[in-house]
């Protein structure tokens, strides 16, 4: 049986390496064709399989199963061998192995080796885990990714969707355009079918196939044009893909990169962690040495040999020890467990992300260029609009009020001209649900609301029978469908956008349905009154058309330019597809976070300068770009063809009728800066270059073709942009649970290194010992990288700019953060080091021998040591200088869990520890200073963060870049976002002590207004009136000069360019309700200034927008200007207000 089905499935592969008119010779001879060969495979061409269990069964045992293995993970032994690896951890194992040797000869009773070994273990165990859970969690995403590809089969005559591991060798599959072809198969029927086998052979040239010629489908390849069905041949690793695969070996690429990695840190850990250790072995031999043996003068006496191997022994330990905490091996592991941990919640935000660098890299994030329908908009087309019998019908017409042979020829154009896969499944309650594409099924709809059916005209011409096929792609952006009459003459359907379609037509249908000539003049006028109101108030407009040819002589098909020519009208249709609910808020999240969303679309410019008016990506009267293709690749090169996009990008917010090659000039011309970091959404085959070339690529999940989700980094489940905004976020959280933990770490690294180093070389011995350290390790590793890797994100991270692409994840104050808190733990440790024993009365830890038993003195040193950490984990949460460190830490249960258990933990240490941890028990009163002590840190926190950034000179140039013209023009405002809430608090002080004085100005004007007589008012008002502006005008100036000493640097309205830069600075927020008012009036009056008119704006510079103007400046005229600074004026008290 085994025999049987090894050489059925061999025949099969044998076939599928033929190639060309060699395969057509070989299935007509071995099969009689690709009936016979269906027939062989006991399947239907149009009918498929059955959805027989058994027969499906039986098919995967003979052929096989359409996957293919992974490779075996590794045991949890094996991932406890890979960290007994670390270098560290050899040396020291090597050094407890030598003490616990000796240990056994004189004296005995040393169990410090042991102790050791013993914490060596429980590292090892706890990394071990830690990769057996991620390797876990990493196999799963990769199974959820696999899951997420499905495609369209023939099972008992209906079409179906299924996990491409579910094909079997004999399914009759639906190919399209964009499909990532998951099995081996033989073309049955194909329209214009154009495959990419670059995969697999190296050619970029696209593969025409039909079944005349090269009927071949192979795995792995991409469906670039056209359409077709296929019969299933090879599956699994019996495919093409399959053998190459098998050949390679899976997953060896991912073990390489985690090799290299692993290699680089080990490296990384040696380099740093070598020297330090090194010097204080160093140190301590030889201050041993002179004092024994030099100071003392004794010899060196054979018997006395193991005493002094043990010292030395010692000395390396302490070594070791340094060496251990003075490499932050943490960061790695912090880096994999938060974006594993964020990767699975962003699952559930419909964020599926295939790439682990995305995560991190979406949250610094500075542009999104964003696709428009069905990401800004639901993608449920429906027809709303059309001009059909030269009448612009507001509503679907009643179909008695169209001419019949108006009406039959639009029906038969829908129906017959559109992929067959794209229908209307007709349910209750309305609105009917669609599959395929959704422009069509918009167009399907009409069809219905004029009360006619589709299903039987395309059952009276099944796909089989369209004699050509002329499918919809980015050059074209129109289809045509050629159909054989039966008078033997033909007749061509197009349809696509109206004025492509509308500039190839020479007559359109008059009222009675009869062709009339279509004067330039005429196209004009349609697209004045139709097409431009259709496309204003956000809809898509398609045309539909039509052409005869006579029978004799047959035209030369493969001539697109003379045949998709010369077409007659029929009906422009405004199809329209709302806004999502949701997206005008996220968007304005984005403007809030420092994200500019520009939509990049194939549409009208009308219609998407509408949509993006309805998203709030662009708002009348700012001065922002709306312009197409053409105008864009125009205004990006000069005369000499160079490129020039810093005179486009700062302001471009909509490119319309936008190819695929735009969208990748867009995102390639942007790249090459340093601040700039790029996300692009995209769902077609085409997108594929930009959303590859982009920092973040994001593919659509239900619209996006298998190719676009292979090209990118993140895949929305959703296809929504809400979803992007939450990527934003997560990625956002990513980067500062990161910063948390080096934060933490690297506190405790400066203290334990300069402690233990310290320690060694004055009092011979390290107040810390090896086993504690490694404790401390445990604490500083792993544990504190569960507890701060995994905090969830809030929607504070959204009210900051991105940091950038070269932003240091060490801020400056990060570097206050961190140097602060090492000096207090570094004040209380030497002070209990040196003078601990008369603080509490207890004796001297200090000099003990060699073997002498644990000191109360150094217990007290460990035990506050651990206790400062601990709550300087909790200081940790926050790294920009937020006073509430507190805030929504009951949200992180796992922080919670970790902190307890972590205080449990030590209160067990140093209780039960004993003489293998060092430890004496202590009593209640020593423990309540240990903790009083470590409750200092948050004391000293709020200390650190009251000191303003800016009062410490050498940390303003942290987290900056070193030149300033390494920055972009309109990015280098963002420079200054360091977020200092000390500094934020103290201009908060100085803006309400301002608005005090302003009030108090404006009621002693008010007063002294008053207290003048009519009398005197009669006789003096010019004088006074003159007077009363020229006070008002020196008030002011004396106001401005104020603010401008206050604000000096840092906001300067006359460089914006938008009203979103407001937003760099957290602490000045304008409410929505005012968005154009500007925070702070810089405008100069002079007594001699008069009004200006507010139509006297400069014209503006789009010359694109002929429907709305949607570009006009932001900057208010000199004359609002006065108005707003005058102090009695309602605008200057709401902006004192605000």
């Amino acid at each position: 049986m085994r025999t049987a089905s090894a050489a059925r499935w061999r025949s099969w592969r044998s076939l599928m390496e033929q190639r060309a008119t060699e395969a057509v010779v070989r299935v007509q001879e071995e099969y009689g064709g690709v009936e016979g060969l269906c027939s062989r495979l006991n399947t239907s061409p149009t009918e498929g399989l059955t959805s027989s269990q058994a027969d499906l069964d039986k098919r995967r045992e003979v052929y096989g199963q359409n996957t293919i293995p992974p490779k075996k993970p590794k045991t949890f032994l094996e991932l406890v061998w890979e960290a007994l690896q670390d270098v560290t951890l050899i040396i020291l194992e090597v050094a407890a192995i030598v003490s616990l040797g000796l240990s056994f000869y004189h004296p005995p009773g040393d169990t410090s080796g042991a102790a050791i070994l013993l914490s060596v273990v429980c590292v090892v165990l706890v990394t071990a885990f830690n990769d057996w859970s991620k390797e876990k969690q990493f196999r799963g995403l990769q199974n959820r990714i696999q899951q997420e590809q499905k495609f369209q089969v023939v099972r008992d005559g209906q079409v179906v969707q299924l996990p491409v591991a579910d094909l079997v060798v004999g399914d009759i599959a639906q190919i399209k355009y964009g499909d990532l072809l998951p099995t081996d198969g033989i073309l049955i029927q194909g329209n214009d079918l154009k495959i990419d086998e670059s995969s697999l052979t190296g050619e970029s040239d696209h593969v025409k196939k039909d079944t005349e010629r090269d009927p071949m489908l192979l795995s792995g390849t991409h469906v670039m044009e056209g359409s077709g069905r296929m019969v299933v041949t090879a599956v699994g690793v019996n495919s093409q893909t399959g053998i190459i695969f098998t050949l390679l070996g899976a997953g060896t690429e991912e073990e390489e990169l985690k090799e290299k990695k692993a290699n680089s840190r080990s490296v990384f850990s040696c380099v740093s962690g070598l020297l330090m250790s090194s010097i204080t072995v160093i140190i301590l031999v030889l201050t041993f040495v002179i004092d024994t043996f030099v100071v003392q003068g004794l010899p060196w006496l054979t018997e006395c040999t193991p005493i002094y191997i043990q010292y030395f022994v010692k000395f390396f330990i302490v070594g070791v020890t340094v060496l251990v905490v003075a490499v932050p091996e943490g960061l790695p592991l912090a880096v994999t467990i938060s974006l594993a941990y964020s990767v699975k919640k962003m699952m559930k935000d419909n964020n599926l992300v295939r790439h682990l660098d995305a995560c991190e890299t979406m949250g610094n994030a500075t542009a999104i260029c964003s696709d428009k329908t069905g990401t800004l908009t639901t993608n449920r087309m429906t027809a709303v609009q059309c001009y059909i019998a030269d009448v612009h019908h507001k509503v679907i017409p009643d179909p008695g009020a169209l001419p019949p042979k108006s009406l039959d020829l639009l029906v038969h154009a829908i129906s017959i001209n559109s992929a067959y896969t794209s229908k209307i499944l007709v349910r209750n309650p309305p609105p009917p649900p669609s599959v395929g594409n959704k422009t069509e099924c918009g167009l399907l709809g009409l069809v219905l609301g004029l009360k006619r059916d589709y299903q039987p005209i395309r059952k009276q011409m099944p796909e089989e029978l369209l004699y050509k096929v002329y499918t919809f792609n980015s050059v074209r952006k129109s289809m045509s469908t050629v159909v054989k009459l039966p008078d033997g003459s033909y007749r061509m359907y197009s349809k696509g956008a109206s004025e492509i379609i509308l500039k190839k037509c020479n007559r359109i249908l008059n009222e009675v349905g009869e062709p009339r000539v279509f004067r330039p003049r005429d196209r004009d006028e349609m697209v004045k009154k139709v097409i431009e109101p259709m496309a204003c108030d956000g809809l898509r407009t398609i045309c539909v058309a039509y052409r005869d040819f006579p029978a004799a002589p047959e035209p030369m098909w493969d001539e697109e330019n003379f045949i998709l020519n010369d077409l007659i009208a029929v009906s422009v249709v405004g199809i329209e597809d709302p806004v999502r609910p949701e997206v005008p808020d996220a968007i304005m999240k984005c403007q809030r976070a420092g994200i500019t969303v520009r939509m990049v679309t194939g549409d009208n410019i009308n219609t998407a300068r509408a949509i993006a008016i309805k998203c709030g990506i662009i708002h009348p009267g700012e001065d922002f770009l709306c312009i197409d293709g053409k105008e864009f690749n125009r205004r990006i090169r000069n005369e000499k063809g160079e490129e020039r996009m810093d005179k486009v990008w700062p302001k471009l917010r909509v490119l319309a009728r936008s190819s695929p090659t735009d969208k990748h000039t867009l995102v390639k011309g942007r790249l090459s800066l340093i601040r700039v970091v790029v996300a692009v959404t995209g769902d077609g085959t085409n997108d594929g270059p930009a959303l590859k070339k982009a920092d973040v690529g994001f593919a659509m999940g239900i619209a996006g073709t298998d190719v676009a989700k292979e090209a990118s980094d993140i895949i929305l489940t959703d296809d929504n942009f809400s979803s992007i905004v939450k990527a934003v976020m997560w990625g956002r959280n990513v980067y500062d649970s990161i910063s948390k933990f080096l934060q933490f770490q690297l506190t405790v690294n400066v203290v334990a290194v300069i402690v233990a180093f310290t320690g060694a070389c004055v009092t011979q011995d390290s107040p810390l010992k090896a086993v504690q350290m490694l404790w401390v390790n445990l604490i500083m590793d792993t544990f504190a990288s569960l507890a701060l890797a995994t905090e969830p994100p809030t929607e504070s991270l959204l009210k900051r700019r991105p940091y950038g692409r070269n932003k240091p994840l060490i801020s400056s104050t990060m570097t206050k953060n961190i140097l602060g808190h090492a000096v207090y733990q570094l004040v209380v440790i030497f002070t209990l080091l040196f003078a601990g024993e008369k603080i509490f009365d207890i004796d001297s830890g200090r000099g003990a021998p060699l073997h002498s038993p644990p000191s109360e003195h150094y217990t007290i040193i460990f035990n506050a040591f651990v206790m400062m950490q601990i709550f300087n984990e909790i200081n940790a949460r926050k790294i920009h200088g937020e006073r509430n460190v507190f805030q929504g830490v009951f949200r992180n249960p796992i922080f919670c869990t970790i902190v307890f258990g972590t205080v449990a933990l030590q209160i067990v240490i140093v209780q039960l520890g004993g003489k293998p941890f060092s430890c004496v028990a202590l009593d209640i009163e020593k423990w309540m200073w240990c903790v009083f002590l470590g409750m200092g840190e948050l004391l000293w926190g709020q200390v650190i963060s009251t000191i303003p950034n800016s009062g410490l000179r050498f940390l303003r140039r942290a987290g900056q870049l070193s030149q300033k013209d390494e920055l972009p023009e309109d990015d280098v405002n963002d420079d200054n976002e360091e977020i200092d809430h000390a500094e934020r608090e103290l201009r908060r002080g100085q803006i309400l002590w301002f608005r005090g004085l302003n009030r108090i100005q404006t009621q002693i004007e008010v007063v002294n207004t008053f207290k003048s007589g009519s009398s005197y008012q009669a006789q003096a008002g010019a004088l006074r009136r003159q007077s009363s502006t020229t006070s008002q005008t020196q008030d002011i100036r004396v106001v401005n000069a104020f603010r401008s000493s206050l604000y000096e640097g840092l906001e300067k309205p006359d460089s914006r360019t938008s009203i979103h830069n407001y937003m760099t600075h957290p602490e000045f927020r304008i409410d929505d309700s005012t968005p154009h008012m500007p925070l702070i009036d810089t405008a100069d009056l002079g007594p001699a200034r008069g009004p200006h008119p507010y139509g006297s704006q400069p014209p503006s510079p789009n010359k694109n927008n002929n429907a709305i103007d949607g570009v006009v400046n932001l900057a208010v005229s000199e004359s609002q200007s006065a108005a707003s600074s005058s102090p009695a004026s309602p605008l200057h008290s709401l902006e004192t207000s605000l």
